[in-house]
């Protein structure tokens, strides 16, 4: 891997540990306050997932697995996440593009 690479993943790592701790800031005294739990849910474009965000996520998949007798579910949750952070980025790189004269 070159050092570009590395330096450019390094810095998504410290985004989304940014994006995260943002979210908790913005949303963990209001929770707290009626007594809920705030697990903030931070990824990035790429595809890199927070740490709080991969456990959750790992629990979310337990469940899966333990209420489904198919072997096929065994990445299902983070295959949906996946795709779905992929719909949301071409949705909004579509909007981005000029519109098209006819």
């Amino acid at each position: 891997m070159s050092s570009i690479v590395f330096i450019h993943m390094s810095n998504q790592s410290e985004n989304i540990t940014i994006a995260e701790a943002s979210k908790v800031a913005k949303h963990e005294k209001a929770c707290l306050e009626n007594q809920h739990v705030f697990v903030p849910f931070a990824f990035d474009t790429f595809g890199g997932l927070a740490p709080d965000t991969v456990r959750l996520l790992n629990r979310v998949q337990k469940v899966v697995n333990s209420n489904s007798s198919s072997l096929k579910v065994s990445n299902f949750v983070f295959s949906r996440i996946g795709f779905s952070i992929q719909k949301g980025v071409a949705a909004q790189l579509v909007a981005r593009l000029p519109a098209i004269a006819l």
